[in-house]
């Protein structure tokens, strides 16, 4: 996995021959992740991928077509939870807190709405918003809509799906079993977190920003279901591609939960 995204994070997806530069890519990743298969062989294994329908939320594209030009890789982020930056007594926010703003703000018919269900259970819910929170988005993908260029969080999953023993098919990367992956794994709760720095981070960045405009949504790339141009897709969703786009209000209401109790109408 950490050689599939060091390659994925460095390779030219436009490059005139896109199997060479993978192939050079893959060989300067595995001085750090070195690992059994043959370079050629890993190399060959990244082209698929790179050819599939990336679905609803960049219709039209694959990561071939999205190039550097378009794409911020490894983004950073640090920031406070509910004061954590601030002296004094903290106030007591809980995870579970989010469950309300899941049921009141999510459709009943999305796909992750189950997750406020986890979210209010005692192991998860009970843990406090406390301190810093801190790690990367593997890329923004900055692609056209229909009022201008929308930005789009893409995590990418080496996640190996179906029995245990049998190889894997594309029908083992559907969308309705990439949901139950994705609950499985606690993704959408990683899934939110991605989506509130995205929000704070164009909303610093980004002349004009509207999160109904700007926002994207998010793509999770199980990268061993795409399969390249003859992926399967049904309803629109190809295989391998869970396509999830949380109302902005969702986002933006989960962003002022997570500042809410720092200094009043600051840091929003």
């Amino acid at each position: 996995g950490s050689l599939v995204h060091a390659v994925l994070e460095t390779a030219d997806p436009q490059a005139a021959d896109l199997r060479a530069e993978l192939v050079e890519r893959v060989a300067d990743e595995q001085r750090w992740w070195p690992v059994a298969a043959p370079t050629e062989v890993l190399a060959e294994a990244l082209l698929p991928l790179h050819h599939t329908p990336l679905g609803p939320l960049a219709p039209g594209l694959t990561l071939r077509d999205v190039g550097r030009v378009d794409r911020l890789c490894e983004l950073d982020f640090e920031f406070p939870l509910a004061g954590g930056d601030v002296r004094g007594a903290a106030a007591d926010l809980r995870l579970r807190e989010l469950a309300d703003l899941w049921r009141r703000l999510l459709p009943a018919a999305d796909p992750l709405a189950p997750y406020a269900d986890r979210l209010d259970q005692p192991t998860l819910g009970d843990q406090r918003l406390r301190g810093y929170l801190s790690g990367s988005i593997d890329v923004v993908l900055r692609v056209p809509g229909a009022d201008g260029q929308r930005f789009v969080v893409v995590d990418y999953k080496t996640n190996l799906l179906g029995e245990p023993g049998r190889p894997p098919t594309a029908a083992d990367y559907a969308a309705p079993r990439l949901a139950e992956a994705m609950l499985h794994s606690h993704y959408p709760l990683q899934a939110t977190l991605y989506s509130v720095v995205l929000h704070r981070y164009l909303r610093w960045r980004l002349p004009g920003y509207a999160p109904e405009r700007h926002l994207g949504g998010v793509l999770y790339l199980y990268l061993r279901g795409m399969c390249g141009p003859d992926t399967p897709v049904v309803d629109g969703h190809p295989s391998g591609v869970f396509s999830w786009a949380p109302p902005p209000a969702f986002v933006v209401g989960v962003s002022d939960l997570l500042a809410a109790h720092a200094t009043a109408g600051v840091g929003r």
